[in-house]
């Protein structure tokens, strides 16, 4: 059973990444959305519960065959909802990046960017104006390079099976190739056996702007849903703090999978 954790605090935010969700999850029988709250103080509790229902029966409502609701009192978000993915062993956990204030987007967009870099389940960042046509096609942009010990293949497979898109594997890079070196063609090779129960194609795109060649391949194949490989915060190159990922986070029209190398 896949677990899908939809955290809620009823901003417009969190309420348009949860009604994305429902209809990405309705029907789907062997999945189960999970609405988690956390609030301040036990005056909250009695709000708290009646916001969820209401929600709860929204879900219902779309067609979500189960759906959970957990709630909690205090602590560090983010470390509460990373421990909940861990102890459940959820598949996703889905979450919105913009907010119907400044400083709503700022700390929801934050806290988003944050259980993305802490959390080693995958996480589905949904944008505001985001419209649901299905998940049929996922484009995967890859460096192609050491892939074997960065690529968290078993948990992107595990949030794909749920949907059985076409997988576009894309590979950007400045230089013209007459022919494939020996380290890219290996880390294709390697790729297309992790994702081998998925209908895989691979694009090699010559072009200098890695985010307006990503931008143009959304839009030409239709792509529902980008999957990026977030490196850890220790590491200098992590990719939430290159401007392109930055620009792919906050102004992507399609979610954002990330999933952890």
């Amino acid at each position: 059973m896949h677990r899908v954790i939809i955290p809620v605090d009823f901003s417009e935010t969190s309420l348009n990444a949860a009604r994305y969700t429902a209809k990405m999850l309705a029907g789907k029988a062997d999945a189960v959305a999970v609405l988690y709250t956390n609030y301040e103080s036990h005056d909250d509790l009695d709000v708290c519960t009646n916001y969820q229902e209401s929600l709860k029966k929204e879900f219902l409502r779309a067609g979500v065959n189960n759906v959970e609701c957990e709630k909690e009192m205090g602590g560090d978000l983010i470390d509460n909802i990373s421990r909940m993915a861990h102890t459940t062993r959820a598949t996703l956990i889905v979450m919105g990046i913009t907010g119907k204030s400044a400083i709503r987007a700022a700390m929801f967009g934050s806290n988003t960017l944050r259980l993305i870099d802490k959390n080693l389940y995958p996480v589905m960042i949904i944008p505001p104006d985001a419209l649901y046509n299905g998940l049929s096609n996922v484009a995967f942009a890859s460096d192609f390079k050491n892939v074997e010990n960065v690529t968290p293949s078993a948990l992107i497979s595990s949030v794909l099976e749920m949907f059985n898109p076409k997988l576009h594997i894309i590979h950007v890079n400045k230089d013209v190739y007459v022919s494939l070196p020996e380290e890219l063609q290996e880390g294709k090779e390697k790729l297309a056996s992790m994702f081998s129960q998925f209908n895989t194609e691979f694009y090699f795109i010559t072009k200098n702007d890695f985010f307006e060649a990503v931008d143009t391949f959304v839009k030409d194949y239709k792509i529902d849903v980008l999957i990026t490989i977030p490196k850890h915060q220790s590491n200098a190159t992590s990719i939430f703090k290159s401007t392109h990922t930055k620009r792919l986070a906050y102004h992507s029209h399609i979610p954002i999978l990330a999933a952890h190398e």
